[in-house]
This record gives structure tokens, C-alpha cells and sequence, in this order.
């Protein structure tokens, strides 16, 4: 039963979920793309998004070919496994540019479509979003499934299979950090600087199609919040349901006797089930994520947000629902199913938290807003005292999971927890991508000159967008949590295993080998990690600051030399601003990959596995928090701009909105550049540790 069940669901449902995904795209393409003057303005963004990505594959390919030829030098079956981290990277960047492609169309007909009702335009966006969803969860869980099927896990070589499937998740997780980065470096400097020398300094509104970095700005939106987003979750996607796998295999009969009180006669079957059970599991969340699809709909501007929650409530319900049924089918224990509840509760929780301290209509948001009556000093420090408090429950809720998870099933528990919570990917996805096409939808309403009222429709998707996407940011940090957490249980295990292979820690210093807080080495690690989010951080942070810079005077530059401009009788040379930003996104994303990626490394040769497993422990707990502060407070910076936008202390042009006008743009790098890159980088520094760690017990003897 159990291989059947695999073929239906592990490998039938994403090929499902693709056709679906092909039929929604042919739905959205099929749709009126509006007026010729729209047409143009999309084909402008389609055509610097395509570009970009285009750019960043092709520095990416180097990269991706120079680790390939390290893993096969250097790794025992180092060939297979980096046959593996290609199929990784070759997908996660398949999913970005179709969503990518997808997006770019989608934005000009959500406009056309808003034309004729706010039900129409819903439809389009959220579709377009559904496709990103659906495509990152289908070539996931298919990629799992195959590479796991075509290295024997199904014929007994299962505990060989899951090693080389690390190289898998390598792959996801390399590209995704890179996408992030780069991408949110691309959009924050384009963001960052329309506004500034846009609204701030010329005093034109936002998406004017006078400023030369709007278009810019708009191709930002697909490659930071559509591409940089959909890699980052199908790295913690992949990254937790390989997890759960290995720890499956790692887990003793005499642990699942104690547990759950199974006999060591039965334990091997139970133990297959295991295995197989995350698989299982994110194709009852893929057929979970299609049926809740068709309930997202609704005309009242009000229900929009109400509207895309419904369909992620169904699923979560579907999938406990279809966990529950797995969980009988193949006689394992019924503690599995908590885990699972608990990783949804806990992902819907946070995303709840996270609507509350972020959103237009909550304290918060009314807060800043007040504050930004005394100027943006004040605004600035009210953002971040919002920020800092937002980690708190999350955090809570985290640890709460973690507890009870671990109580059910021990660490495979956890891991179970972060599948739970990812398995409703296709649509949560699909509601977090919907706002960088209404965000698009609204800048070419703008700039087409579109009647007033669709742009106030595209307004309200793009209002309701922001939360969502803010709600994604704070579900992406909390699965990468748990993620992290379990990829952090394999490496121990992965290391113990070469440790014994290499004569049992009788033969090693015992200071390279123990995670005791008292261990110099490891304290040193967990310096040195709870360091690397900050460094992180501060390259990101500047590297928007300094592309940021050039993108303003050259949007300067062209105010007081193209004759006209400011006028609206000329037009701006928006394929410059483009080019500056891609440019330097590009360059500044190098060197924030490679400290990912080569710290685990050095750390591990430098301070043995005891150092290497401070270091991710330390940058699991400040990166985690960081992240969540940073997501947070430029989420509710960028909304209680918008607060004061809809009439609020005196309303667009006043001293209260400029004012929050400069702390969303502080906030715009913390929310779409550093915080989100932030759970990548402890994911991809973990699973780097899971594979070189054979090597650095090596290199301890």
C-alpha cells in the first residue's frame, strides 16, 4: 500500500497541481490586456523583469557548476550528490521564472480586469499568484519523489537514497539566497529611490509615470516579492520534508518502543511509513491547496482579506483532514497527526500575529501614524519599538510547537510540525504572490492614466496585499524556524554517523566534539553565529543604500535635463534606471552568498563540529529574531503610511505623511531585502553543515 499511495500522491498529485498551474495560466493570458498605452507600460516591466533573471541565471550558473565540481571532488558518492544539488538549483529556478513570466502578464490584465468589478480583478491577481504556488510545491515534491524513487529509497536503500537527497536541498537553498538577495537588493534601490527623489524631493505621486524609476520600481515588485519569495519557500519546503525523511531513518527501534510503544518486530514497517509519510503528506496538501482555490472570491472591497483566508482555512482543514486518513491507512501513531495540527496552527497563528502588528486598520499601524505627527524621528523609533515587540509572540508560539511536537514524536516530530505548516504552500503562496501583481495592477493604472476609480480598486488588492505579504514574510521565518531546527537534528546525526565511522569519539578531541555549553568551542560557535545575521544584514542593508544612491541621481539627472519631463510632454529613460538597479543587485549579491555558504565551512575545519554546531545554533536564534523584527517593522512602517494616505492626520501632503513616507522607506529594505533573506541564510548554513560535516570529521583525525 504504502508505494501506491507514493506514486498517487507523492508523485501523481504535483503533476496534477502542474496542469492545474498551466490552466490557470492559460485562463489569466486568455484575458483582455487593456489598451495599447497598458500594453506598452507592461512590456516594459515584463521585458527588465525577464531581463534581470535572465542576468542573475547566468552569474548563478557559475556558481552552481563550481559547487558541483567541489561536492564530486570532495564528498564520498560526491557525484551523485551534486547531480542532485543540479536537479536542487535547475527547479527552484524554474518555479522563480515561471512565476516571474506568469506575474508580469498577469499585472496589466488585473488592471483591465478592474475596470469592470473589484471580483474580476481579485480573480486575475489571485490566479497569477495560485500559479507561483501551485509550480514551486509541484516541482518540489515531485523533484523529492523522483530523486528518492530513482536512488532505491522504495527498494531498500532508502537510509543511501536521503543522503543524496541533501544535495537537493543544497541546490534549493543556494539559488533561493541568491534570488532574495539579489532580488530584494534590485526592488529596495528602485523603491528606495523613486520615492525619495519622486515623492520626497518632486513632490509627484507614487507610480507617476514622470518619475524614471517607476518602471524600475514596478519590475521590483516581480523579482523580490515573486521570484526571491517563491524560492524562498520552495527551499524551506524541500528543506523540511527532507528532514523529516532523514530523521525518520535515523529514529531507533528502541525510541519508538519507548515513544509509542511499538514492537521491535513491527518496527521496520512503521519506520517505511515514516519515511514516507512528509512525501504523502505534501500531496494531501497539494489536492488540499487546488480544492481551496475555487472558494477565494468576492466583490466587497471589505472581504478581500476575508476572501483569501477562507481558501486557506479549507485547505488547512482538507490537509488535517487527508493527514488523518494517511495516519490510519499506514498504522502509524496518532501522535504524527498532533504534529501536523500543530505545525498549521502554529503557521496560521503567526500569520494572524503577524496581521495584528502589521496591518493598516490595527494599534500599531494608528500608532506610528500618531507618532509621525512630531516627525520622522519619531516615526522611526515608534517602527522599530513595533518590530521588537512583534517577535515576541511568534516566538512564543514557535516554542510552544517545538514543545508539544517534540512530546508526540521527538525530533521527527518537529520536522513534521514544519511540513504541516508548509503543506498548505500552493495556496499560501499563491495569497502572499497575489499583492506584487496588484501592486503592479495599480502602477500601471497609474501610469496608462486609468478612470480614478481603478485605480481605488487596485488600491484595495494592493492594500489588502500588503498584509498578506507581510503575513508570508512572518509564515516564511516561522517555518524556517522549524526547518532549521530539524536540519539542525540531522546534522547531529549525520555527524555522529561520521564520527563512528571514523572510530567512535574515543578517537577524536573530545573539545572538537561536544555541544556542552561549557565547551569553548562551542560558545565561540554560537559568537560567531549569532554574529553572521548582523554582518548579513549590514551587507544587505548597505548594498540598497548604495544602489539606492545611484538610482537617485540618475533620476535627478534626467529631472533637470530632459526637457519636459517634469511637465509630463517628454518621456523618462525608465531602461537606465532598470539597468542601474540590475547592475548593482547583481554585484552586491555575491558577496552575502558566499559568506553563506563558506562559513559553515571554515567554522567547522576551524572549530571542529562542536564550533560548527554553536555556529548554527546561534545564528538559528538571533537570525530567526531578526528577521521577524525587521519583516515586522517595515511591514507596519509601510502601512501606517498608507493609513495616513486614506485621510488620516491630514492626509497626503502633510508633515505627518512625509514623515512616514521616510520611515517606509527605512523600512522597505528591512521588510523585502534583509529580514527575508535572513531565514534563507540559516537554512542554507545548516544543510551546508549536513553535508560537509563527513568531511570535517575528516579533517578533525
Amino acid at each position: 500500500m504504502e508505494q501506491q499511495l507514493f506514486f498517487v500522491f507523492g508523485m501523481g498529485a504535483p503533476v496534477v497541481a502542474a496542469l492545474f498551474a498551466f490552466f490557470l495560466a492559460r485562463t489569466i493570458n486568455s484575458r483582455d490586456p487593456g489598451t495599447e498605452v497598458m500594453q506598452r507600460i507592461a512590456s516594459l516591466i515584463r521585458s527588465g523583469a525577464m531581463a534581470f533573471l535572465r542576468t542573475e541565471y547566468t552569474v548563478l550558473a557559475g556558481f552552481v557548476v563550481a559547487m558541483f565540481v567541489i561536492l564530486a571532488l570532495f564528498l564520498d558518492q560526491g557525484l551523485l550528490i551534486g547531480l542532485s544539488f543540479l536537479v536542487g538549483a535547475a527547479l527552484s529556478a524554474t518555479a522563480g521564472w515561471i512565476g516571474m513570466r506568469t506575474a508580469t502578464g498577469a499585472a496589466v490584465r488585473t488592471t483591465q480586469a478592474a475596470k469592470s468589478s473589484l471580483a474580476n480583478a481579485l480573480r486575475v491577481a489571485f490566479s497569477s499568484g495560485a500559479v507561483m504556488g501551485l509550480t514551486v510545491v509541484a516541482l518540489g515534491t515531485i523533484g523529492i519523489a523522483g530523486l528518492y524513487f530513482a536512488y532505491g529509497g522504495l527498494s531498500g536503500r532508502g537510509a543511501e537514497a536521503i543522503e543524496l537527497l541533501f544535495g537537493f536541498s543544497l541546490g534549493a537553498s543556494s539559488i533561493a539566497l541568491f534570488a532574495r538577495v539579489g532580488g530584494g537588493i534590485y526592488t529596495k534601490a528602485a523603491d528606495v529611490a523613486g520615492d525619495l527623489s519622486g515623492k520626497v524631493e518632486a513632490g509627484i505621486p507614487e507610480d507617476d509615470p514622470r518619475n524614471p524609476a517607476t518602471i524600475a520600481d514596478s519590475v521590483g515588485d516581480n523579482v523580490g516579492d515573486v521570484a526571491g519569495m517563491g524560492a524562498d519557500l520552495f527551499e524551506s519546503y524541500v528543506g523540511s520534508i527532507i528532514s523529516s525523511i532523514a530523521l525518520a531513518w535515523a529514529l531507533s527501534s528502541a525510541t519508538a518502543n519507548e515513544l509509542w510503544g511499538v514492537d521491535v518486530s513491527a518496527f521496520n514497517g512503521v519506520q517505511r511509513s515514516l519515511v514516507l509519510f512528509p512525501i504523502l503528506l505534501a500531496g494531501i496538501g497539494i489536492i488540499s491547496s487546488i480544492l481551496g482555490t475555487f472558494t477565494v472570491s468576492t466583490d466587497d472591497e471589505s472581504k478581500i482579506g476575508g476572501a483569501l483566508h477562507r481558501g486557506l482555512i479549507v485547505a488547512s482543514f482538507l490537509v488535517v483532514a487527508g493527514a488523518g486518513v494517511l495516519v490510519l491507512l499506514l498504522g502509524i501513531p496518532f501522535g504524527v497527526l498532533w504534529c501536523v495540527i500543530l505545525g498549521l496552527t502554529a503557521g496560521v497563528a503567526i500569520g494572524q500575529i503577524t496581521e495584528y502588528y502589521t496591518g493598516m486598520d490595527k494599534p500599531p499601524a494608528h500608532h506610528i501614524a500618531q507618532q509621525s505627527e512630531t516627525g520622522p524621528a519619531t516615526n522611526i523609533i515608534a517602527g522599530l519599538g513595533v518590530g521588537m515587540m512583534s517577535c515576541g509572540l511568534p516566538i512564543i508560539v514557535i516554542c510552544v510547537a517545538i514543545y508539544f511536537s517534540y512530546e508526540f514524536a521527538q525530533l521527527y516530530g518537529i520536522a513534521i510540525a514544519a511540513v504541516g505548516m508548509l503543506s498548505t504552500l500552493g495556496i499560501s503562496l499563491g495569497v502572499d504572490a497575489y499583492g506584487p501583481v496588484a501592486d503592479n495592477a495599480g502602477g500601471i493604472a497609474e501610469m496608462s492614466r486609468c478612470e480614478p476609480f481603478v485605480r481605488q480598486r487596485t488600491d484595495a488588492l494592493d492594500a489588502v496585499g500588503n498584509t498578506t505579504a507581510a503575513m508570508g514574510k512572518g509564515f516564511a521565518i516561522g517555518s524556517a524556524a522549524l526547518t532549521a531546527l530539524a536540519l539542525f537534528s540531522t546534522f547531529r546525526a549525520t555527524a555522529a554517523t561520521a564520527v563512528e565511522a571514523a572510530g567512535g569519539e574515543t578517537a577524536f578531541d573530545p573539545r572538537l566534539l561536544s555541544l556542552a555549553l561549557d565547551n569553548p568551542n562551542v560558545l565561540l560557535g554560537m559568537l560567531l553565529g549569532g554574529m553572521l545575521p548582523f554582518i548579513f544584514a549590514a551587507l544587505t542593508m548597505n548594498a540598497v543604500g548604495r544602489s539606492a544612491n545611484k538610482m537617485v541621481e540618475e533620476v535627478r539627472r534626467q529631472f533637470r535635463e530632459i526637457e519636459g519631463l517634469m511637465e509630463g510632454k517628454a518621456e523618462p529613460d525608465s531602461a537606465r534606471c532598470v539597468e542601474i538597479s540590475t547592475k548593482a543587485a547583481i554585484r552586491e549579491m555575491i558577496l552575502p552568498g558566499i559568506l553563506a555558504v563558506f562559513a559553515p565551512v571554515f567554522t567547522g575545519f576551524l572549530l571542529g563540529i562542536a564550533g560548527l554546531g554553536g555556529l548554527l545554533a546561534g545564528a538559528l536564534v538571533t537570525g530567526v529574531l531578526m528577521a521577524l523584527m525587521m519583516a515586522n517593522a517595515g511591514g507596519v512602517w509601510d502601512n501606517a503610511k498608507k493609513y495616513i494616505e486614506a485621510g488620516n492626520h491630514g492626509g497626503k501632503g502633510s508633515e505627518p505623511h512625509r514623515a512616514a513616507v521616510i520611515g517606509d522607506t527605512v523600512g522597505d529594505p528591512f521588510k523585502d531585502t534583509s529580514g527575508p533573506s535572513l531565514n534563507i541564510l540559516i537554512k542554507l548554513m545548516t544543510i551546508v553543515a549536513v553535508i560537509f560535516a563527513p568531511l570535517v570529521v575528516g579533517w578533525m583525525l
